[in-house]
């Protein structure tokens, strides 16, 4: 915890890396869907017609969406087409590191559980002059700030 008064600031989302089990991929254009949401379930109780008591109910997550610019590199490819193509799907733990200017590790999101739900690919234009970028979509079954 910073002193009184010390100004501290927060990081920038430009410098942050991924990690998958078995995936060796450099780098990625972005990382998204880093996100919970409880469902909310309503009680009534006899006697208190007022308002409903509010539970806490399942935990669900939305799917972390990775881009990255297309290269040789097919490893995100194949494991979701491997899936595609009837193998067993391979689930694998990740994070997603928060890196601060210096390149150290600030704050790490673990997954657990991950395939790869959604492939696309690039919106190609023979005007464009933007690099081709692909995304994955990976369905997991939770997600811990460490």
């Amino acid at each position: 915890m910073p002193a009184p008064g010390k100004r501290v600031d927060p990081y920038g989302n430009y410098n942050f890396t991924v990690e998958i089990d078995g995936i060796t991929r450099a780098a990625f254009h972005e990382a998204s869907g880093l996100d919970s949401m409880l469902d909310v379930i309503e009680h009534r109780e006899g006697g208190d017609n007022i308002t409903p008591r509010k539970l806490p109910g399942m935990a669900k997550y939305s799917n972390i969406v990775l881009k990255w610019g297309i290269t040789d590199d097919a490893q995100l490819w194949s494991w979701h087409a491997d899936i595609v193509a009837g193998k067993p799907v391979q689930r694998k733990n990740g994070s997603i590191v928060l890196r601060d200017r210096d390149g150290s590790e600030k704050v790490r999101w673990n997954f657990v559980q991950a395939w790869p739900a959604k492939w696309s690919g690039p919106a190609l234009s023979a005007e464009g002059n933007d690099v081709a970028i692909e995304t994955l979509e990976l369905a997991h079954e939770g997600l811990v700030k460490a």
